[in-house]
Order: structure tokens, then sequence, then C-alpha cells
């Protein structure tokens, strides 16, 4: 097994457990902490991928064949999707959504996981704001 082929398993089994804490856990408001360090590890890798691929890389493996072209139509639904989610939550604690969405628009998870990480912020901060004894707990 060379490298890229263990990365993937180790993503599958991370992604797992990520669902299954979601699933047993219910948070109701999400981590900032953990959507900001997911953010920077996703785009320091896509940097990396970047330096030694370029950019054409993303075209080329999104356009390829038939597999590549389903890849990248689930990506821009599932980010459309994540958004129509997001969007309401984001307008109710403030944020200017219009920046974000060109911001998820052009970098797509990373984007989108710097988004959460601000809107978890925000929730947050309403959350202590509206009941400081539970804040402090």
């Amino acid at each position: 097994m060379d490298t890229l082929q263990i990365l993937f398993f180790l993503i599958i089994g991370a992604t797992t457990l990520a669902g299954v804490y979601i699933l047993v856990a219910k948070p109701t408001i999400g981590n900032w902490a953990f959507a900001s360090t997911m953010c920077a590890v996703f785009l320091v890798y896509t940097l990396v991928q970047i330096a030694q691929e370029g950019l054409v890389m993303f075209y080329t493996n999104h356009s390829a064949n038939l597999t590549g072209l389903q890849v990248w139509w689930d990506l821009v639904m599932c980010v459309l999707i994540a958004l129509f989610f997001i969007l309401p939550r984001a307008r109710k604690v403030g944020m200017n959504v219009i920046p974000w969405a060109l911001l998820v628009a052009t970098t797509a998870s990373i984007g989108l996981l710097a988004m959460c990480a601000r809107l978890f912020w925000l929730e947050r901060q309403a959350s202590a704001a509206s009941n400081p004894v539970s804040a402090t707990a």
C-alpha cells in the first residue's frame, strides 16, 4: 500500500469517527476551534497539492472521465446543500453572507469550514450573551 492509499483509508476512518460523534453526542452548537483547525489542515494540504501538481490538476481530475465529472458534480451539490442550511443561521447571527458565499464558491470546503468556524463562534457568543450563567459553567 502506498502513502496515498494509506491517507485515503485514514480519511475514511477519521470521517467515520466524526460522523459517529455527531450522531451520538448530538451537539447543538458546532465547535469553532475544530472547524478552524480542519480549515487550516485542509488549506495546507491543498497548498501542498497545488505546489506539487498545479491548479490545472483540479480541472484535469474532474474532466478526464465520467467518474471525475461525477465527483465534481457531487462536490458542487454538497457545497450548495451546505450553504442552503448554513445561510439562514449565518444571517441570524449577523454575518454578511455574500463575501462568505463567494469564498465558499471559490474554495469549496476550505471556505465552508472557515464560514462554519465563524458561524459557530458567533452562535456561541450569542448563546453566552443570552445566558451568562451557562457560559461560565
